[in-house]
């Protein structure tokens, strides 16, 4: 195995136990919020990075690893199985879609341009998030509608539900990118070996 492959599976690995841990922590303080799952969480900034530094295929890979790890960690909000696929596996994998911004995010962190990159890294920030709302809004619908307040369309209440801490999240983890990238742009190149 080639020594590109094997920094590229340890900083998947790494980097998914790193967000799996800020995720941990984040269940702890928010879970009376939110006590069907969710909360506000910079679990995602681990799989961001990783998808900048190695594209969608590291972003896939990490957000995988950590619906993994949240599933099998008795951690999880499990009801049923296909609701724990979507909730866990599914969603956090969607956010490794970000990673198609990563060639133009790594070329204009090199060149300097800061307010493109920073334009990119909101974008695909806001892509992977929503990719991943969009999952917890349909097993919202599906399978936690019964929680709906009564005459409250089930809809309306998972986009609120999973919304208020979506949202935040996604803000959260834009500005804190923002920052570490600000501080160290080599971490969304990876290493030339």
């Amino acid at each position: 195995m080639s020594s590109r492959k094997i920094l590229f599976l340890v900083e998947v690995a790494v980097l998914a136990a790193l967000a799996y841990l800020l995720d941990l922590a984040s269940t702890f303080i928010f879970s009376r919020i939110w006590p069907e799952g969710g909360s506000v969480s910079l679990a995602m900034i681990p799989v961001f990075l990783i998808s900048y530094r190695w594209g969608i295929k590291g972003g896939l890979l990490s957000g995988f690893l950590l619906g993994m790890l949240q599933f099998i960690s008795g951690f999880a909000q499990i009801y049923t199985p296909i609701q724990g696929i979507i909730d866990y596996f599914v969603a956090f994998t969607l956010i490794g879609f970000s990673g198609i911004f990563a060639s133009s995010i790594q070329r204009t962190v090199h060149e300097g341009k800061a307010g493109q990159w920073i334009t990119l890294v909101i974008i695909s920030t806001l892509t992977g998030s929503l990719l991943r709302f969009l999952a917890h809004f349909y097993t919202g619908i599906v399978f936690f509608g019964s929680y709906a307040p009564k005459g409250q369309p089930v809809a309306l209440y998972s986009l609120i539900y999973n919304g208020t801490y979506m949202l935040p999240s996604f803000i959260l983890s834009a500005i804190i990118l923002i920052l570490i990238i600000s501080v160290s742009p080599r971490l969304v190149s990876p290493k030339k070996m």
